[in-house]
């Protein structure tokens, strides 16, 4: 047990829900029952979460992605986990109209307007973790106390579910050429977990 199973935080379901979908897609039912269960989250398999779920959760499970398929694969499954979790909130969560809105404003005032509304939500996705942003030249994202970096040592960045959600929803709705690189990460050791936003 880590520390982490002290932390009391709360993330959204499609932290667990996208990356089961993920897994099932690339390994089959069988493979991703057994990383359930070694995460302890084998009653996701038959009833998925309706409601945020303990940070520790997601932590585990990525925990055990890393070392059952090693760091590649774990980025691999996440990345395409959070484009998931992207598409979803787009779905279901960002109205209609607001989405019209961003998509007109110029790139610099739409990613001003969207951060707004990401940073008023994000204790749903960084649990205990404390979000913040910053738009200029280039748009900078942080995470401190990333919940799913601790206990984490590695020599790359890890955060890749963020990454690939922040890429996806800054294409659809303020440039569709924008891209994500996470310049500093938690679990190498960095301060923060920062993810630099950059559009031409």
């Amino acid at each position: 047990m880590g520390a982490a199973d002290g932390v009391a935080g709360r993330i959204g379901p499609n932290a667990i829900i996208r990356v089961l979908e993920t897994l099932r897609e690339s390994f089959g039912q069988d493979v991703t029952a057994g990383l359930f269960v070694q995460a302890r989250l084998g009653h996701y398999l038959d009833q998925l979460p309706e409601k945020m779920v303990n940070e520790t959760e997601v932590w585990r499970l990525h925990q055990v992605l890393r070392e059952q398929l090693g760091q590649p694969t774990c980025a691999d499954i996440t990345w395409k986990a959070g484009l998931k979790t992207a598409d979803y909130l787009l779905a279901n969560r960002i109205p209609k109209a607001a989405q019209v809105v961003f998509k007109a404003l110029p790139a610099a005032a739409s990613a001003r307007l969207l951060l707004k509304t990401i940073g008023g939500h994000s204790w749903t996705f960084a649990g205990s973790g404390q979000f913040s942003y910053e738009v200029g030249q280039t748009v900078v994202l942080t995470i401190r106390n990333n919940p799913l970096c601790r206990d984490v040592r590695t020599d790359v960045p890890v955060c890749d579910f963020y990454s690939a959600t922040f890429e996806r929803l800054f294409q659809v709705l303020v440039h569709p050429n924008t891209q994500v690189e996470e310049t500093e990460c938690e679990a190498k050791g960095d301060d923060v977990c920062r993810f630099e936003l950059r559009w031409k």
